[in-house]
């Protein structure tokens, strides 16, 4: 079973895909992926030196993620630019990591899942880790380095809470729901989808 993973910024995701590993799955990490393509040496640094120029190249040779987010976030013809040099690379690791796992579940854990529209087609589910605007931004602001124009940014760079429920086959919401608690509902998931063991409730 290939499960797609998302939600916003905040939701706690990244906390479900670890309860999904601890469950049995493997998880494809399309960050953790495209992070990799970005460090010195990586798979896309070439092609983001040629189309941005050395100001987006750190002195070690890493992108630099700061002034590229900016950049990003202000200029929408830089960021289709951006994103159609990475986004085949990470496809096709995603797609080889999934290839070669041996669990029942796998999961891709995608932050823009519903705004790619390549995604849905590639799974059997989606999952979607919801919780309000309210949660979302002071989970964030908790997060070193982060002010509130930069929260603003990213909330505003993706999908709607409502776009991404449509999209959804399960939704778990997220707002004060105890660690334990939703340890308990990401397992009850993973045992459906074939991976792990039932819990009591």
């Amino acid at each position: 079973m290939r499960v797609g993973l998302t939600g916003g910024i905040g939701s706690g995701k990244s906390t479900v895909a670890a309860f999904l590993r601890e469950a049995g799955a493997t998880i494809v990490d399309t960050d953790a992926i495209s992070r990799g393509l970005t460090v010195a040496g990586g798979a896309a640094m070439p092609a983001i030196a040629q189309h941005f120029g050395a100001d987006y190249v750190a002195a070690d040779g890493a992108l630099d993620r700061d002034r590229m987010r900016a950049l990003a976030f202000s200029d929408a013809d830089a960021k289709r630019r951006l994103e159609a040099i990475l986004h085949p690379l990470i496809n096709a690791e995603a797609l080889a990591q999934a290839d070669a796992a041996t669990t029942a579940l796998v999961v891709f854990d995608v932050p823009l899942l519903v705004e790619s529209g390549r995604w849905r087609a590639r799974v059997a589910r989606v999952l979607v880790v919801d919780c309000s605007a309210e949660t979302q931004i002071a989970r964030v602001l908790r997060r070193p380095g982060w002010t509130r124009e930069r929260v603003d940014g990213a909330l505003a760079a993706q999908t709607t809470r409502a776009a991404r429920r449509a999209a959804a086959d399960a939704v778990i919401v997220n707002d004060e729901l105890p660690l334990a608690a939703l340890q308990r509902e990401v397992q009850r998931l993973a045992a459906r989808w074939g991976c792990g063991t039932m819990v009591a409730p």
